[in-house]
């Protein structure tokens, strides 16, 4: 199966696009001040292990749509594949 270049470009960006945005979201979740990530032991809470794992499987389906898009935009560069 061939991907079109507009369909192969929307997945690369937006593979990138979550990595970018999930990456920072666990930088921030760690940095949290406001008692929800950790207890005040500085113990993690549970609303740091369920966005830790959303945050895992986010980062994991984006980097796996970005690789689908980039190799549909390598099998367009490349002559005489159908």
């Amino acid at each position: 199966m061939k991907l079109s270049r507009p369909v192969s470009v929307f997945l690369l960006a937006f593979g990138v696009f979550s990595v970018f945005v999930w990456t920072t979201f666990v930088k921030n979740l760690f940095a949290d001040v406001s008692g929800l990530a950790f207890d005040a032991a500085g113990d993690p809470t549970g609303y740091f292990w369920v966005h830790i794992a959303l945050a895992v499987a986010s980062f994991g389906f984006g980097v796996a749509i970005g690789v689908i898009g980039l190799r549909g935009l390598l099998a367009l560069r490349r002559p005489g594949r159908d």
